[in-house]
């Protein structure tokens, strides 16, 4: 598949190599236009079903994902696939968890960890990682 993501449109954010994943929030209503290829659903209980490919890390609110080396294999996972197709990170709020995720990703197309956070916070969402665990999570994400 070789689509991805609109510049500029709702939550998406260009990584420096030119990809581009979307973060948002489950609570809100799904943004109008195309949908997702894949989703990574990071939520401390079961997501609800879509009509898309995705994966559940389970991974409580304002807390740190409960399997990291599984978070780390799908955090790759959806960088690896955001080169061709539509990837969408979300939490519910879709800012502590999905800005950490995003911070992941970040840092795997190449920001430095210790930038990372600040790069997220710039390009998707000033309040992005919430917790001081969540910029630690990143911090030491490699």
């Amino acid at each position: 598949m070789t689509s991805t993501w609109e510049p500029g449109a709702p939550g998406v954010l260009g990584l420096p190599s030119g990809r581009l994943v979307r973060g948002r929030g489950l609570a809100r209503p799904l943004p109008e236009g195309p949908r997702p290829d894949f989703a990574l659903y990071l939520l401390g209980r079961t997501p609800p079903a879509v009509a898309w490919e995705a994966k559940w890390v389970q991974w409580p609110d304002f807390g740190l994902p409960r399997d990291r080396a599984a978070t780390g294999d799908a955090l790759r996972e959806a960088w690896t696939r955001s080169a061709g197709e539509r990837v969408e990170v979300a939490c519910a709020g879709g800012q502590g968890r999905t800005g950490t995720a995003l911070a992941c990703l970040a840092v795997l197309d190449g920001v430095p960890a210790a930038e990372a956070v600040a790069y997220v916070r710039k390009h998707y969402l000033p309040r992005a990682v919430e917790t001081p665990g969540q910029r630690r999570f990143v911090a030491r994400f490699a």
